[in-house]
């Protein structure tokens, strides 16, 4: 019984010693891989969608129409690459972070990533969380571990996750503004990565001064996938609008690394299986 005591007595000493260095601040060995996501409320409002015929470099897609918007949460950030991997297991992003100059790891926005990778995101995340899942994807066809075909619904009073529409990614880059830019009728270093300034690569998110609403990137950095089918707009006022019934491509919005500089009401679409190094996205939710 004495030895046994004893044995005892420097397994109990051990774990006191670890807890102290713990207490002393030593890094711990197995940190929670639970992601953060800092998710900004966007309020209930109404806005001019689209641009005025004088305004710059616009295209003829973009009509104006009045559109009233509920309110929402919306990522602060573009998703990251660590939140990503956290989620999904890898990281697909053509660029990775580079602890060497001093770029925190993964904190570039995911790249890379097809929209079928977003809605499938959304719904594990929401998992993760307890939430109901906003998507049901059925009809899948698999390629290497993503999804290459998939018919996707969306249930729109479930509380999950899931991607912004062209409307409310809109309605929040220029958070009350109605001048080209969420930073005025031109772009500066200060609006966001883009060519001139991105040196051809992303960023860290966050870098960039934030908009009035708190949304970080909304110009530059990754194109971001939205729930929409692309087409034309429907005319007159409406409220919440999803986009078109159907279609062969899906809305992106906010412009890259590569582009001159996208205004906001500026509009890009691509196949939902398109996966290409200045492609992200950035989540919503109820």
């Amino acid at each position: 019984m004495k030895y046994l005591i004893k044995v005892q007595g420097i397994i109990i000493l051990a774990v006191i010693i670890c807890l102290s260095f713990s207490a002393c601040g030593e890094s711990d060995p197995k940190p929670n891989p639970k992601p953060v996501f800092i998710m900004v409320q966007i309020p209930e409002g109404k806005f001019t969608m689209g641009s005025p015929e004088d305004e710059p470099n616009r295209e003829s897609n973009e009509t104006q129409r009045q559109i009233t918007i509920s309110s929402f949460y919306m990522g602060k950030y573009e998703v990251t690459q660590e939140q990503y991997k956290a989620i999904m297991g890898l990281n697909p992003s053509y660029f990775k972070s580079n602890p060497a100059k001093g770029e925190k790891q993964g904190r570039r926005p995911v790249d890379y990533v097809t929209w079928y990778d977003a809605v499938e995101f959304c719904n594990k995340l929401s998992a993760a969380e307890g939430l109901t899942r906003v998507y049901t994807i059925s009809e899948r066809i698999p390629e290497r571990g993503s999804i290459t075909s998939a018919t996707v619904t969306a249930d729109w009073d479930a509380n999950g996750y899931r991607l912004p529409t062209e409307a409310e990614w809109e309605y929040a880059c220029r958070a009350e503004t109605t001048t080209a830019y969420n930073t005025g009728d031109t772009i500066s270093d200060d609006t966001g990565w883009f060519a001139s300034n991105s040196n051809s690569r992303t960023h860290q998110v966050g870098l960039k001064p934030p908009n009035e609403w708190g949304l970080h990137d909304m110009h530059g950095n990754v194109y971001e996938w939205c729930w929409d089918w692309y087409g034309g707009y429907a005319s007159g006022a409406q409220t919440d609008p999803r986009g078109a019934v159907s279609g062969s491509k899906r809305v992106q919005r906010g412009g890259c690394w590569i582009n001159d500089g996208r205004r906001s009401a500026a509009r890009h679409s691509g196949e939902p299986n398109v996966r290409g190094n200045g492609l992200g996205f950035r989540i919503v939710r109820h």
